[in-house]
């Protein structure tokens, strides 16, 4: 059942009294056994007063009542997770040449390390969030460079500033560089010599093999980040459950609770599986860390479960959703009982939740008691 916000009824006006659909509404409900479907539940839409030609006849009380309570409701779901590495990525050649070493599977690659070698010659892991996709060479300016130099600063090179102008100073600590890693000393960076990653990098899977050609475009092996994390797959629908940021609890497969964070939110796409009737599919897909990551020790893989909030209301007046009725005048309210007697209050509605609404109307107040039709 999914939980959100829908609007109510607006007040009754000064003077006249709400009331439900009428008896011959009501037959007619009851007949054909219509509902009205809300997002996060189904509100039955009885009319439980009498017609105006039967105005002078008794309210006849609802069969079964309930109480107005005062909570804090939270809008929640559980949805399953898969522990392991986060996406993956694949590592593309952009230089031709013939592939001469490739990492293992769980090799785990730092800064300043070769993701592989073509032509015995390294393509350098370096950490940055700007994809490379230029050659850098002295004149060149911009983001990239200044990325450039932070790595070369960090693995020890000096005599230059770090900044977005790759002068003459940034062209010896390069050669410098290219020296220690067995390069040619050009002072300049060809377009795939280097890749940028945010962090340190752990190989997946090895799709190429050692001594085969290294054309520009291929996949030579799959890598994802070192942190162990939990992908979700939800549907659109449930986009809002994944909220950047948002705090998440997380249960582990020994039953172990840990608390977590969503870390990133991505649209995908399913490709379709082929059969004649398939579609591609759009999906949402969170990836959460867990706060005390040591508390996975040991699972490089498993199945979670993850429970979201998109939202809580505190200290709100609350029904059970099925204490909601339609009123002939439009919108919905609850029949509150009292002495013997029931009248109708338009309700303004607010967060629906494990099968409660938060409501709102004039006169309600917590421990009043409500009917609850059938």
């Amino acid at each position: 059942m999914t939980n959100k916000e829908i609007g109510g009824a607006p007040a009754e006006p000064h003077g006249r009294r709400a009331r439900p659909k009428g008896r011959r509404g009501w037959l007619a409900a009851a007949a054909a056994a219509v509902v009205v479907a809300v997002a996060a539940g189904t509100v039955y839409a009885l009319g439980l007063g009498g017609s105006e030609e039967a105005a002078g006849n008794a309210t006849p009380l609802p069969p079964a009542t309930a109480q107005i309570t005062k909570e804090t409701l939270r809008d929640t779901q559980t949805l399953d997770g898969e522990l392991g590495y986060g996406p993956t990525t694949a590592a593309i050649s952009r230089i031709n040449g013939t592939v001469t070493w490739l990492p293992d599977s769980g090799d785990v690659i730092r800064r300043g390390r070769s993701l592989y070698r073509i032509d015995d010659k390294p393509i350098v892991l370096m950490y940055g969030t700007l994809t490379a996709y230029r050659d850098l060479a002295p004149g060149v300016e911009g983001r990239d460079v200044k990325q450039l130099e932070s790595n070369l600063k960090a693995l020890g090179y000096s005599g230059f500033t770090v900044d977005d102008e790759y002068d003459w100073e940034t062209a010896e600590a390069v050669q410098e560089w290219q020296e220690d890693r067995g390069l040619e000393e050009t002072g300049r960076v060809e377009l795939g010599r280097v890749v940028f990653r945010p962090g340190a990098v752990r190989a997946e899977g090895v799709e190429a093999v050692v001594g085969q050609p290294a054309q520009q475009g291929r996949t030579l092996f799959t890598y994802t980040g070192t942190k162990r994390v939990i992908t979700v797959v939800m549907d659109v629908d449930d986009q809002r459950m994944a909220k950047k940021n948002a705090k998440v609890q997380i249960e582990l497969p020994d039953g172990k609770e840990v608390k977590g964070k969503i870390d990133e939110v991505y649209t995908v796409i399913e490709a379709a599986d082929g059969s004649p009737d398939s579609e591609d599919e759009t999906k949402i897909e969170a990836i959460v860390s867990m706060t005390n990551g040591k508390a996975a020790a040991g699972l490089d893989a498993a199945a979670v479960d993850v429970v979201f909030t998109a939202s809580t209301k505190k200290n709100v007046l609350t029904v059970p959703i099925s204490a909601l009725v339609a009123l002939s005048e439009g919108g919905y309210g609850v029949e509150v009982v009292a002495g013997g007697t029931s009248r109708f209050v338009p309700v303004k509605t607010g967060l629906f939740a494990d099968g409660k609404v938060e409501v709102t109307g004039e006169g309600l107040a917590e421990g009043m008691t409500v009917g609850m039709p059938q």
